[in-house]
């Protein structure tokens, strides 16, 4: 911020100096003219200005492209350190879905007689407090069975005959898909019927 105020005021100081020149290249020009015709003078006095506010204009013009483009890349650095702050986690998440799998398959492999057991409420504990986080970190699961496929959501693997369904259906699936903050980070991985 301090950078930008830094340029700001030199790009001033510059038009500054050039309104300072442009003002004692004119007194000089008056003093010139003073020793000659007053007819003569004054025309070219008059032609001498209209070139001096061309100038200024031209001066004038070319701060605000300036002040303009400034602001442009402000508003361009700002979105880029938004988007790295809203996508900071996305590496680390990718890298714990495996893990995520890996707790489903072993919670999924207990049998109904020991999902009473005190290990097995313990493990389903800890994943679904790290499903919890991870939710708040802007983590969601792809909703995929009974959903039409849709290529940008979902990864087709295997493609399936059925009368139930209608065609292009989803009716299995392989690997959860997940997004995080509306981008896919990975597609489920889905069986469609045809």
């Amino acid at each position: 911020m301090e950078k930008q105020q830094q340029e700001q005021e030199i790009i001033k100081e510059q038009v500054h100096n050039e309104k300072q020149e442009n003002i004692k290249d004119t007194e000089e020009d008056i003093n010139d003219v003073k020793n000659e015709s007053k007819e003569d003078s004054i025309d070219e006095l008059k032609a001498k200005l209209e070139d001096k506010i061309k100038e200024l204009e031209e001066l004038n013009n070319r701060y605000l492209r300036l002040q303009a483009d400034f602001l442009n890349y402000k508003k361009r650095v700002e979105k880029e350190k938004e988007s790295i702050y809203a996508y900071a986690s996305e590496e680390l998440i990718c890298q714990v879905l495996p893990v995520i799998d890996n707790f489903e398959r072993a919670l999924d492999s207990v049998d109904d007689n020991h999902k009473e057991d005190s290990f097995y409420k313990g493990v389903e504990m800890v994943y679904k407090q790290l499903m919890d986080i991870l939710k708040k970190s802007g983590l969601e699961e792809i909703n995929a069975i009974g959903e039409k496929f849709d290529p940008n959501l979902h990864h087709g693997v295997a493609q399936e005959e059925s009368s139930e369904h209608e065609e292009d259906t989803i009716i299995e699936v392989y690997q959860k898909g997940y997004k995080l903050k509306d981008k896919v980070i990975r597609p489920s991985m889905v069986k469609i019927s045809k």
